[in-house]
């Protein structure tokens, strides 16, 4: 399954907000991949970009990596554009659940984040020295389980979860960082996925409606082709 992730909006974000996600995410999560790991997916996941953007060829999934990097593992690779000292969401796709080895299921992301996030026109050979590249390696979903709305709103932690949303044929997924980043309440959380989803905003209420969660270990460029951290901050725009 190949989902558009949703790092949109047009508010800029205040330095501290953006701060606070590093924070918040290190007090809720424990680790399973090492930085090596995540600056190592992140790198490979920059060189695919640049070759695909300035080749039009996907390379091939390096040989030499740890078992646990061959391990299937769902992932999302967001791209965000730099904007003077403000970024601004220039593509996002990943694969959410666990079906195929991570390091395939990055170069795949990658691709799709650069050349077929529908949203945007694809990434160009002048984009690429302004794009941050950023890596999200997703937990497997689980389903959540409840009697109420009221349950659900206790069940859903910002900085934690990222949502699935589903009913009927509708889909829709958030990333964990994504409530953070814009100062959203559970309830807003699990109104915007709906959205997502092409659900009406209150559609978390019905009964029909069910939520997946899930939780990722996340990386990225500091700057272009730069320092890679875990939890990367950028002030949005």
């Amino acid at each position: 399954m190949l989902v558009e992730g949703s790092r949109a909006g047009y508010l800029c974000e205040r330095h501290n907000r953006v701060f606070f996600l590093g924070e918040l995410r290190r007090s809720l999560l424990s680790y399973e991949y090492s930085d090596d790991d995540g600056i190592f997916l992140v790198r490979l996941a920059r060189q695919t970009i640049d070759q695909y953007v300035m080749n039009k060829t996907k390379i091939q999934s390096p040989e030499d990596v740890s078992d646990k990097l061959r391990g299937k593992s769902g992932v999302f690779v967001t791209l965000n554009i730099r904007i003077s000292e403000t970024v601004t969401l220039r593509g996002c796709i990943g694969r959410p659940y666990p079906t195929r080895p991570l390091v395939e299921a990055t170069i795949d992301s990658a691709v799709d984040a650069a050349a077929n996030d529908p949203r945007f026109p694809p990434v160009s050979e002048k984009d690429l020295d302004n794009v941050l590249v950023e890596l999200s390696v997703l937990t497997p979903p689980r389903g959540l389980e409840y009697s109420t709305p009221e349950e659900l709103l206790e069940l859903v932690k910002i900085g934690r979860d990222g949502l699935i949303v589903s009913r009927g044929d509708a889909r829709g997924l958030l990333l964990p960082q994504v409530p953070v980043e814009w100062g959203w309440s559970v309830r807003e959380f699990l109104e915007h996925t709906c959205n997502k989803a092409w659900l009406p905003p209150d559609a978390w209420r019905n009964p029909k409606t069910e939520f997946m969660s899930f939780q990722a270990e996340i990386f990225g460029e500091e700057t272009p082709r730069g320092q890679i951290a875990r939890n990367p901050s950028h002030p949005k725009c």
